[in-house]
């Protein structure tokens, strides 16, 4: 079978590209002028014309090419991916051909279930301050093989998803797991799947080095990481509520993107700390992270609104509930449900001794609060159709002050496109109710 190893590999060629999304669209950018033709498929109808639809035509066309390149979203072991394999279709990415075409020493890759888009904004504004040339791309901006996106100098920090590790078949010179939970598992298929496919990166072959948190977690799973593996302690100076960021998780976060940098750079790591508390004001904590969006004055106190839009699985969600322990807290969860066990944040609610109310919202919302009303069927629940409805009844519930926090722990694709969207609602509906 015919397995490109770079983008000019596919020269003259007819490659199909299975998933039209942002990636795709780069992947079709980039090849415009290499490939002997193009097949765009998609699994819904989107607004472009020549695109075929996966069930309709679309499979049959992609079993006529040399190779395909498939979006991260569509699942690496569904049928329809095998089949093109079986039939003697090559099935890679676009991401895993640009790694194979990069100078790899400047690329970091950096995955985990939580923190990596704010370890990968970290390690680029540390870089930053040092004066060095550096871009975070990935899930966190471009896809770096977007024509767009100049890549011919500098450090390029790119975020990977689970999705993206597992076709990846060569290593940047530096991969970080910045923690690891469960999600996607209607992706992967299985917890064990999931936590193979998200650590094969760290296993691609090409010497490199892996940065982990230094926690038993990892410690257990030593076994299953590749690369020359680093355990690094969480960070306990003042850089992390310098630069605006919530939670003990951030203090692991800056850790390891300290060390990313000493490494990358030969600087001393209390010279890289330094030079980014210098600079801390000039960094800009990534929207829907724990960002406050509004501040209400009640007779009591206050009521503040927590945006952490970017909390779509659980390990994100107790992460948040732990940072506001010592304040009432009405939870907005729930929405898309991937069949993620949700026992841990049952437990996490059933724990906490502030006052806390649970809203749920969606499929996900429902389980979510099956499984806290197994953990204690005290947590007070109640259920919200839609945004406003959520956002006025947690204001109902703190009417002596506390934090509205939506952290949502599953996806937004039953009710929004994208978290981002779901985000924008529940700032814009928090402005209005605080007016």
């Amino acid at each position: 079978m015919f397995r490109p190893t770079g983008f000019a590999d596919l020269a003259g060629k007819k490659v199909g590209i299975f998933g039209y999304g942002m990636e795709g669209r780069a992947s079709a950018a980039r090849l415009e002028a290499v490939a002997g033709s193009l097949v765009l498929v998609d699994d819904v109808p989107v607004p472009e014309g020549n695109v075929l639809l996966t069930g309709d035509g679309g499979h049959e066309a992609l079993l006529t090419c040399d190779v395909v390149l498939k979006s991260p979203g569509i699942p690496r072991r569904r049928g329809d991916v095998l089949d093109l394999e079986h039939h003697g279709v090559a099935v890679t990415s676009a991401l895993n051909l640009w790694m194979h075409e990069i100078d790899r020493t400047r690329v970091v890759a950096i995955t985990g279930t939580k923190g990596k888009s704010t370890t990968t904004a970290l390690v680029t504004f540390f870089l930053q301050s040092l004066g060095e040339h550096a871009q975070r791309l990935g899930n966190i901006g471009l896809p770096p093989y977007d024509p767009n996106v100049d890549t011919r100098s500098g450090w390029l920090i790119v975020e990977v998803s689970s999705f993206q590790c597992v076709d990846i078949d060569v290593a940047p010179r530096v991969v970080v797991v910045t923690s690891l939970g469960s999600d996607h598992l209607d992706w992967h298929g299985s917890l064990e799947e999931y936590r193979s496919d998200k650590l094969s990166l760290t296993r691609a072959p090409g010497a490199h080095l892996t940065l982990v948190p230094d926690t038993l977690a990892f410690h257990e799973i030593l076994r299953q990481l590749g690369g020359d593996v680093q355990f690094i302690a969480s960070d306990h100076s003042l850089l992390a509520s310098e630069l605006g960021l919530l939670g003990s998780h951030s203090a692991s976060n800056v850790a390891l993107a300290l060390h990313v940098v000493s490494s990358l750079t030969g600087t001393p790591l209390e010279d890289v700390r330094a030079r980014a508390l210098a600079h801390a004001t000039r960094f800009v904590p990534l929207r829907g992270r724990l960002t406050l969006v509004a501040n209400e004055r009640i007779s009591e106190g206050s009521i503040r609104y927590v945006d952490d839009g970017l909390a779509t699985s659980a390990l994100p969600t107790i992460a948040a509930l732990e940072v506001f322990d010592a304040e009432p807290v009405a939870l907005i969860a729930g929405g898309f449900d991937r069949g993620v066990d949700y026992s841990a944040l049952g437990a996490a609610l059933a724990r906490r001794a502030k006052p806390t109310l649970l809203i749920t919202m969606g499929e996900a919302g429902k389980r979510i609060g099956a499984a806290t009303n197994h953990a204690d069927p005290a947590v007070h629940q109640l259920e919200a159709t839609t945004m406003g409805d959520a956002v006025d009844r947690a204001r109902e519930f703190l009417d002596k002050g506390g934090i509205v926090l939506l952290s949502p722990g599953a996806p937004s694709f039953d009710q929004y496109r994208n978290w981002e969207e779901r985000s924008d609602d529940f700032t814009k509906i928090a402005r209005e109710r605080t007016k």
